[in-house]
C-alpha cells in the first residue's frame, strides 16, 4: 500500500510508477493530480520526464495549454527527446500534432479552454496510446457548462480519465490515491499520517464530509477526528513536500 508521500521529489517519483503501472494494466486515459496552492506545474513536469528510461521516453509529444508555456519549456529544458507544443497552436492540424509513430503522448496543466482540442487530440491518439494529463484543470463550470452539452462532454470523455495518482491536503485531512491502490483518506496527527478509510471511488461532497466527521471510518484503529487549522494544516504539508 502507497502512503503519503515525505517530499515533493517522492510524490513525483510515486506518481511515474502510478501512471507506469495503470499503462501497463491497459489504462490509457489517465491523469496525475498534485493539488497544492501555488506549485508550479512546470518543474513538476520536467522532473516528470527527466529520469530519461524508457518510460518517459515513450511520450513523443509533449503539450503545454498555449505557445508561451511550451517556448519557456523550449528555453529552460534545452535538449530533450520528445517534442514541445501546445494544444491552442492554430498553424498545425490535429494530423500534423499526432503521427502514426508516436507512442505516447503528455498535456501539462491543461484547462477547460482548451478542452474542445484536447478532445480532438485525444480521438486522435485512438484507443490503443496512452494519454497522461498532469495536473488537468478541466472543470470550470462556466466554459465546459452545466446543461445539456456540459453532460455530453462529461458522459463523452471529461468522465473516462481515470486518476492513476491524487494528491491534495484537505482542511483536516489528505486526499490521495495512488494506482493500484483504491481511493484513501489519511488523517494528520501528532504521530504523523494515517489511514482512515479506503474506498473504490474518489468521494466527494457529502460522503467525504462523512468521512472527516467519522461517519465512514473503515478503518478500525483509525485515531479520532481531530480538528485542524485549514491554513495551518496546509503550509505544514507545503513546507512537508517542497523541502
Amino acid at each position: 500500500m502507497a502512503e503519503i508521500p515525505q517530499s515533493l521529489t517522492d510524490a513525483i517519483a510515486q506518481s511515474r510508477a502510478a501512471t507506469q503501472a495503470a499503462i501497463a494494466d491497459g489504462k490509457l486515459r489517465l491523469q496525475v493530480e498534485i493539488r497544492l496552492i501555488e506549485l508550479n506545474p512546470m518543474p513538476v513536469a520536467e522532473q516528470f520526464l527527466r529520469d530519461g528510461d524508457s518510460f518517459s521516453s515513450q511520450f513523443n509529444k509533449v503539450f503545454f495549454p498555449d505557445a508561451g508555456a511550451a517556448a519557456l519549456a523550449r528555453r529552460d529544458w534545452g535538449d530533450v527527446p520528445f517534442e514541445l507544443l501546445d494544444i491552442s497552436t492554430k498553424r498545425l492540424l490535429v494530423e500534423d500534432q499526432i503521427q502514426p509513430d508516436d507512442e505516447a503522448f503528455l498535456f501539462i496543466a491543461p484547462t477547460a479552454q482548451e478542452v474542445v482540442q484536447l478532445e480532438k487530440l485525444c480521438q486522435a491518439a485512438g484507443e490503443h496510446r496512452p494519454v497522461v494529463l498532469l495536473n488537468p484543470r478541466l472543470e470550470d463550470v462556466s466554459i465546459v457548462g452545466i446543461g445539456y452539452a456540459g453532460r455530453q462532454l462529461r458522459d463523452r470523455f471529461l468522465n473516462n480519465i481515470e486518476s492513476c495518482y491524487y494528491l491534495q491536503p484537505l482542511d483536516e485531512a489528505t486526499l490521495f490515491r495512488c494506482y493500484p491502490s483504491p481511493w484513501q483518506v489519511w488523517r494528520e496527527t501528532a504521530e504523523g499520517y494515517q489511514l482512515v478509510t479506503e474506498l473504490e471511488k474518489k468521494p466527494v461532497g457529502d460522503d467525504l464530509d462523512l468521512i472527516l466527521a467519522g461517519g465512514n471510518n473503515t478503518a478500525t484503529d483509525a485515531p479520532k477526528p481531530k480538528k485542524q487549522n485549514i491554513f495551518a494544516s496546509m503550509q505544514r504539508f507545503m513546507r512537508t513536500l517542497t523541502r
